[in-house]
């Protein structure tokens, strides 16, 4: 079997969850101020990008962090581009802990039109997928936000999706879709059933010898993207937490049979720069053993 096959047999079958390890500099100094750094601490862009990658290589070199309880891990772009224990991050992650390797794709989010947020142009993406089947990554992730339950935005989301999933799959990579619904819409389960009929619309019309995957906000119907679940062009459905604390997000994700767990604040909430690394390590491992349990089921 190459990497790739045994990868994406990993995805498919290995009880466990993805680690969400891509906040982009938007997303960094709220990350850093959770991690306990504050932002008057350090000055600059390589400063904080800096530090995040401190952040990161903690987590995954922890003896808590292996292929065992963690499937995969999500970097952003200037991780992969960086090391981890002397080695390209993605090879250290599938060679030294058998986690499969994703990148984050996206250049953030436009401005909200008809209750949803569209990804940002990518005009230099097959140059960033190219660079990336280079270094080992397996698939990418690509995210865009749905505030209200607007049928026209939702197309607009999932069509923009599957259109730069086309590209993805075109270069023998896996796409994560990710169309979140936003915990705050004022009509989430409203939007949960639009979307669930664009996106099996959008899967059917992907040829038969390939398979994306779903990353998609915990629904308020349970079960209610089991269908998602078993459709053959769907390699793994997995959920974000949304912004929901861990206790909330784990909860309601174990009672999503199917759907595994792709947290980022979720994972690294309780951890911080200040914990010696005996603290460290067991506020991860149990951390990962309880988003690992609720995505068993």
């Amino acid at each position: 079997m190459s990497n790739f096959e045994q990868q994406a047999a990993k995805i498919r079958n290995q009880p466990g969850f993805i680690a969400a390890l891509d906040q982009s500099g938007g997303s960094t100094p709220k990350a850093l101020k959770l991690y306990g750094i504050a932002e008057n601490t350090y000055s600059g862009d390589a400063a904080m990008m800096d530090l995040v990658h401190d952040m990161r290589t903690r987590i995954v070199s922890s003896p808590a962090f292996t292929g065992e309880r963690i499937a995969g891990a999500i970097l952003f772009e200037a991780t992969m581009d960086r090391q981890f224990g002397g080695k390209p991050a993605a090879d250290f992650l599938w060679n030294a802990k058998k986690v499969v390797p994703f990148l984050k794709i996206d250049k953030g989010l436009s401005d909200e039109a008809n209750g949803v947020q569209l990804m940002k142009p990518m005009p230099t993406l097959d140059a960033l997928l190219v660079k990336a089947k280079a270094a080992g990554i397996f698939g990418t992730k690509e995210r865009s936000v749905i505030k209200q339950n607007n049928a026209e935005g939702i197309k607009a989301v999932v069509a923009q999706q599957f259109e730069i999933a086309k590209q993805v799959l075109g270069h023998g990579l896996v796409p994560i879709v990710e169309p979140e619904v936003d915990i705050h819409n004022p009509d989430k389960a409203g939007s949960e059933k639009v979307l669930k009929a664009e996106l099996l619309a959008a899967l059917d019309k992907l040829p038969a010898n390939q398979q994306v995957m779903l990353k998609l906000t915990i629904p308020e119907v349970d079960n209610f993207f089991a269908e998602l679940v078993k459709h053959p062009r769907v390699l793994k459905v997995v959920a974000l937490s949304g912004g929901y604390p861990r206790d909330e997000a784990n909860k309601r994700l174990a009672k999503q049979n199917g759907m595994i767990a792709s947290f980022s604040r979720a994972l690294t909430e309780g951890l911080t720069a200040q914990q010696s690394d005996v603290e460290f390590n067991g506020a991860l491992d149990k951390a990962i053993e309880s988003i690992y349990q609720a995505s068993k089921t």
